[in-house]
């Protein structure tokens, strides 16, 4: 089977799956196998199940009378489907990728572009080489413009995961110190990050950039196209305005106050109004969305627990990440308990930048510190140094949390969102 003749089936298709739990009638199933699965053996279930299609990548279990295809590798036909698919697409893609706020920036353009468009964008976290792929195939003749992200925690990802979406536009939130181990250290994260730039500009097409980066200005000052906010000389300039614990912004009169909390949500915010104005959408409008999203992904994420309020941001942390939130955190008014969990991925940096992190929550004047995870339990000499929320959970059934703030903050991996029923 190859990929022109599987496309007329495809576009008959409803949705691309690779969990056999998501199957409904008129899916495409890529059955991936891995060292102790082999998804094949689910293609005859899958078709009884309503499956359009089945693609194996085990000889022996295709079944092209009952649309079960043989192919060399389900990953590469799944890639090489999505590159096809993504040149009969005649709409504009944005590229977005960058060390922090890659999604929260993704959810606000999709929702200020939702205001004139049919817009599609990546679902969740489905940013590597299998989420781009699937976000293209899940793009259709009603779509009007699509936002792509692009995660990376190594050199030349960005890279070829932009042959796949083909960006029109692109965008690097910021350069932070996230995933060093896999990118080699900062210098490391720049370069590979940039890989989005390296792109645009072999193919001429536009850069987003926010000149209040030092590294954005420096990397794209001498390319065009680009579309600028930051600056009183920008395209775009934004005043950051602030309501209790929310970040807005002002653009020529008009004030837009988000559900966000934290000061780097001004740059998000800024590259989400910047594109709206940028494709013709009425500032009205863009107030309108922007007022109107309420995040619900643990990134900078407020909630109410009877007298107490919780800042939940326990979907990704690093370094950067760490730092602005803590410096956020800190202009809370009231009482503050700081809850850290292990930054991943750091390599051999990790336990020098725990330390650095530990040593920045003692000066902010936060009335506790406590840390989960055996990193920041290695340089924290205290008896709230937990090596994971288990640990955590259990002390906080016999000690109770009186302050009236709280800030979770963590790696994905530490599942620190599990103690909010325990505060």
């Amino acid at each position: 089977m190859n990929v022109n003749e599987f496309y007329t089936i495809f576009l008959r298709s409803k949705n691309v799956v690779i969990d056999s739990r998501k199957i409904e009638k008129g899916s495409i199933f890529f059955a991936f196998s891995g060292e102790s699965y082999n998804a094949a053996e689910k293609a005859i279930d899958a078709i009884n199940n309503g499956a359009l299609a089945v693609i194996v990548e085990d000889e022996k279990h295709a079944d092209p009378s009952n649309n079960i295809f043989y192919v060399l590798s389900t990953l590469l036909f799944l890639q090489s489907l999505a590159i096809f698919h993504r040149d009969q697409l005649d709409i504009p893609f944005i590229g977005l990728t960058g060390s922090n706020g890659k999604t929260t920036t993704k959810e606000l353009i999709s929702t200020v572009l939702a205001e004139k468009f049919k817009v599609q964008y990546t679902f969740g976290n489905l940013n590597n080489h299998i989420g781009v792929p699937l976000t293209l195939l899940s793009i259709r003749k009603e779509h009007e413009i699509a936002v792509i992200e692009m995660g990376a925690n190594h050199q030349k990802e960005i890279e070829f995961l932009c042959t796949i979406a083909k960006p029109d536009l692109g965008y690097i939130t910021n350069f932070g110190k996230a995933h060093l181990e896999g990118f080699g250290g900062f210098e490391g994260v720049i370069k590979g990050k940039s890989e989005l730039y390296d792109y645009l500009r072999q193919h001429q097409q536009t850069i987003l950039v926010n000149e209040n980066d030092k590294i954005q200005h420096e990397k794209t000052e001498d390319y065009t196209p680009k579309i600028t906010f930051g600056t009183l000389q920008s395209d775009y300039f934004f005043e950051p305005i602030y309501k209790e614990h929310f970040v807005g912004i002002n653009y020529q009169g008009t004030e837009i106050f988000s559900n966000l909390t934290g000061n780097y949500n001004y740059d998000n915010l800024s590259a989400a109004v910047a594109l709206g104005l940028h494709f013709g959408i009425e500032i009205s409008q863009i107030k309108r969305a922007i007022e109107n999203y309420i995040p619900s992904n643990m990134r900078s994420q407020i909630q109410r627990k009877g007298e107490k309020t919780l800042v939940l941001d326990t979907y990704n942390a690093n370094p950067s990440s760490m730092q602005v939130s803590l410096e956020n955190f800190k202009t809370f008014e009231g009482s503050k308990v700081v809850i850290m969990g292990d930054m991943l991925e750091l390599g051999e940096e990790s336990l020098k930048e725990h330390q650095n992190i530990l040593d920045l929550a003692g000066t902010c004047g936060f009335d506790d510190i406590i840390t989960v995870g055996a990193n920041f339990k290695s340089v924290y000499d205290s008896d709230n140094a937990f090596e994971n929320t288990t640990e955590l959970i259990e002390w906080l059934k016999s000690n109770p949390i009186t302050e009236e703030n709280i800030l979770l903050k963590a790696s994905r991996g530490i599942a620190l969102e599990k103690i909010i029923d325990y505060i």
